[in-house]
């Protein structure tokens, strides 16, 4: 009898070759939902926190949530976020996304959002959706301090 004549083995059983594709697939599944879902969930959250500060008005927690370095002093702050700064006013955001950008180093997350004027973040078939920005903020990873993507 040679290595080609040699029956093939039948399992004894099926249940064992369904229990290991299916703790398999749930491996398989828990690392999708994690890695498309809430990889940068932290980041997400930071961002949230400063926003909101923001909305509100509550600029010297914003400033704080921000972790400037000392070149970016709190009236430059202002400048880019206050009332009437460059980004202001800002009355309601909504976060597109977030993702490692290309070329920076793996702690840096770059978060996408949209800011409005307007109280309700506008549609986009309304009008007022043209007065609606796009702002990427870099998120530190390891100390979630922010800053302007250069």
């Amino acid at each position: 009898m040679t290595l080609l004549d040699a029956k093939p083995e039948q399992p004894h059983s099926k249940t064992l070759r369904y229990a290991v594709t299916g703790v398999a697939a749930f491996i398989l599944l828990t690392f999708a939902l994690w890695f498309f879902v809430l990889r940068f969930l932290s980041e997400k959250r930071a961002v949230t926190n400063f926003m909101d500060a923001v909305v509100t008005e509550k600029f010297e927690a914003a400033y704080q949530i921000w972790k400037a370095q000392s070149s970016y002093t709190y009236d430059r702050f202002l400048g880019d976020w206050g009332t009437k700064g460059y980004y202001g006013p800002i009355k309601s955001y909504r976060i597109e996304g977030a993702g490692s950008p290309s070329g920076s180093s793996g702690t840096v997350v770059a978060v996408v959002v949209q800011i409005s004027p307007e109280s309700t973040f506008p549609d986009e078939t309304d009008p007022k959706s043209k007065s609606t920005r796009v702002v990427a903020i870099w998120v530190q990873g390891n100390d979630m301090s922010f800053t302007f993507p250069p």
